[in-house]
């Protein structure tokens, strides 16, 4: 019994331990309080039990310390070494903080400085805006002071002072225009009533209803100068009559009420005006309507009214009119290019030449010193097209007179619309001339030289814009012409037109060549297309040497590379049974086109030359024999493209010989052709399995 009991008591006291060790501290007291209730001295068995516990996570904590103390103390280690380091790193990172705050101060310092010059300078542009607008009465004063102090009241003394007094005030006011005194027997006799106020909202109802009815344009305000004047004279007379009622009454309208009815007013307008300017292609009429939007603005400003938001419109207006301008233009570029004959200019005297040079900036020392007549390099195109890019600009700059605006955003916004005029307008004429069909190699050649030379002459453009604004293109933030990558992109893709214009003329020769299918052997001559062929490119490549750099060489080149092409796939074509080998080695050593290094042109022809140089020699045992090698000397020959020919070669029951100039006893080796034919036929397998 009492075994029984001891052994109920120590699975309890395990029991108790393992909810000691497993719950919170909360509910540990309720839990050592069930061993005190136990059996006498229960509790020392638990306390024996308990310290046997503790001993054994004691040991188990040893050993988990034991075990990573050697860790700990090389971590404490390495942390010591990067102490120093760290300490280094700081010290570096407060110098090189300290350094970016000195220098931050200096940059500060020299911020604030171009900040306060750019306000001086635009006060100082405002300032000389202002005075300009004060000349002509400064001037009047000025003569009314000398005549006053020389004593002489005379007529014209009376005249100019009268004038004076007359450039001050507006010689007609409201009051002599409209006749207000029904307005003001209302008001008296609503006043006298006691019930003013009744007037008052009724009056002001009525404007309101009157004002929509003021601020409705015609339907077709926009195709004539006259319907916007008649619309901005309505609303004008309008505020005119209102502003001097909230002067002449006490209270009938009050300020609040016109801006009120102002604000409403403008959002109308600018709406209107939005959608009316739009419909305009006309750079004419839009330039009209900027006036008539100026004055309008300047009227209700001197009334007090705010315009900014009619200001910021004509801001809209402008990019509407340089739009019309860039259409305008874009019809002049065209009828200049229709009419070109792409052809030098001809000077026959003094006089033809300054005519012109003063349309054109050209200067060329070589041909100064030649005697008339004589050419200039460039097409009639030229003098026109940089003529008319000066009449955009001065139509561009019509638009920002009176505007208010500095000479730096005059000068910003004529460099803007000019680089439109190149970059979109001009550059896409030139597009489009360059693909145009009837456009051939002789005109190409002088799109590039008329290109060069425009090219030349933008930084007459910039100067020409500088000396209208009087602004400086050292000045900050001047806007640059990028008309120097518009003529190169044209030039580009006039170079390559004219490649693939002649690769097309090419293909027009060879698909000319006519063949004697009966002939038994060559005549020693080569064919008469390739022959035409070569003087068609002799000639073309003459007049490229007029082109700059190395346009010549290039095309002669690509035209090359694409002829030696188009031989080799007739050569391998399966309906060509004979061609006279004269008619490759004719071509391959002529030199259409001078200035080449070495046998830098003949390159283009190597694939071709080898082949027919291992045909000519018969030298199958040296191809054979070092076929794969870099040194090879007839690395260029593709075991492909021989046998293909050879298998031509192999019926001579049919004149179908591929090569006419071999003789008959070469005609017949007919198992020395075999036995080649196999031997590629062998190469070209083993490049199809290794591929």
């Amino acid at each position: 019994m009492a075994d029984s009991e001891s052994l109920e008591t120590i699975t309890e006291h395990e029991r108790i331990l393992q909810e000691i060790e497993s719950t919170d501290t909360a509910c540990v007291g309720p839990t050592l309080r069930s061993v005190y209730d136990d059996q006498p001295n229960a509790h020392k068995r638990f306390m024996e039990k308990l310290d046997a516990r503790i001993r054994n996570h004691d040991r188990e904590i040893e050993k988990m310390c034991n075990f990573h103390h050697q860790g700990f103390v090389d971590a404490i280690t390495e942390l010591l070494k990067v102490r120093a380091d760290a300490e280094k790193l700081m010290g570096q990172v407060s110098d090189t903080n300290r350094r970016l705050q000195d220098a931050g101060r200096e940059v500060t310092a020299q911020t604030e400085e171009v900040i306060r010059c750019r306000i001086q300078q635009r006060n100082m542009a405002t300032t000389v805006e202002k005075l300009q607008l004060c000349i002509p009465v400064l001037e009047m004063y000025s003569k009314l002071k000398e005549q006053l102090e020389s004593k002489s009241k005379g007529t014209w003394v009376r005249k100019c002072f009268f004038n004076f007094v007359g450039f001050l005030l507006k010689v007609l006011t409201v009051q002599d225009l409209v006749d207000f005194s029904p307005v003001y027997r209302c008001l008296h006799i609503y006043t006298v009533l006691g019930d003013r106020e009744t007037f008052e909202n009724y009056y002001r109802k009525q404007r309101k209803k009157q004002a929509r009815l003021v601020l409705q344009p015609q339907s077709n305000m926009h195709e004539t100068v006259e319907g916007y004047r008649k619309y901005f004279n309505q609303i004008v007379g309008f505020f005119v009559v209102e502003d001097h009622i909230l002067h002449a009454t006490q209270g009938l309208v009050t300020r609040a009420f016109t801006d009120e009815l102002w604000n409403m007013a403008l959002s109308k307008i600018i709406a209107v005006l939005r959608t009316h300017s739009s419909y305009c292609n006309d750079p004419d009429l839009v330039l009209e309507l900027k006036n008539l939007i100026v004055i309008f603005a300047d009227t209700l400003q001197g009334y007090g009214f705010p315009v900014n938001r009619l200001f910021d419109l004509l801001f809209e207006v402008r990019d509407q009119y340089n739009e019309t301008l860039l259409k305008k233009w874009a019809l002049v570029f065209r009828d200049i290019f229709e009419q070109d004959n792409y052809s030098p200019i001809p000077v026959e005297n003094e006089e033809e030449y300054k005519a012109v040079i003063s349309r054109f900036p050209f200067h060329d020392a070589e041909i100064e010193k030649q005697q008339f007549p004589k050419k200039l390099p460039m097409s009639q195109s030229v003098p026109q097209i940089y003529s008319q890019v000066k009449e955009f600009i001065y139509a561009s700059l019509k638009f920002s007179e009176s505007l208010h605006r500095s000479s730096t955003e005059i000068d910003d916004m004529l460099r803007k619309s000019t680089n439109l005029l190149l970059t979109r307008t001009l550059s896409s004429c030139l597009q489009n001339l360059i693909k145009k069909p009837h456009i051939g190699l002789t005109e190409l050649v002088q799109i590039i030289i008329n290109t060069t030379h425009l090219e030349h002459a933008c930084k007459y453009l910039e100067d020409f814009i500088t000396n209208i604004t009087n602004v400086s293109p050292e000045t900050v933030h001047t806007t640059r012409l990028y008309g120097l990558s518009t003529f190169k992109d044209a030039r580009h893709a006039a170079e390559g037109e004219i490649y693939t214009k002649l690769n097309q003329k090419i293909d027009e020769f060879i698909q000319l060549a006519d063949y004697e299918w009966g002939m038994a052997e060559s005549d020693g001559r080569a064919s008469g297309y390739l022959m035409d062929l070569i003087n068609f490119l002799r000639s073309t490549f003459q007049v490229f040497t007029h082109l700059p750099g190395k346009v010549a060489q290039t095309a002669c080149m690509s035209a090359c590379k694409h002829l030696a092409t188009s031989l080799m796939q007739m050569l391998l074509d399966t309906e060509l049974k004979q061609i006279s080998i004269i008619d490759i080695i004719i071509f391959a050593s002529s030199e259409p086109v001078p200035g080449f290094q070495g046998d830098t042109l003949q390159l283009a022809f190597i694939d071709l030359r080898q082949l027919l140089d291992l045909f000519m020699v018969w030298d199958w045992s040296t191809y054979l024999a070092d076929y794969g090698q870099p040194t090879s000397k007839y690395l260029r020959v593709n075991p492909s493209t021989a046998l293909a020919l050879l298998e031509k070669m192999k019926d001579t029951s049919k004149k179908n010989i591929i090569f006419s100039q071999f003789r008959k006893n070469d005609r017949d080796k007919q198992k020395l052709i075999e036995t080649v034919v196999k031997q590629l036929r062998s190469l070209v397998n083993g490049m199809s399995q290794h591929s």
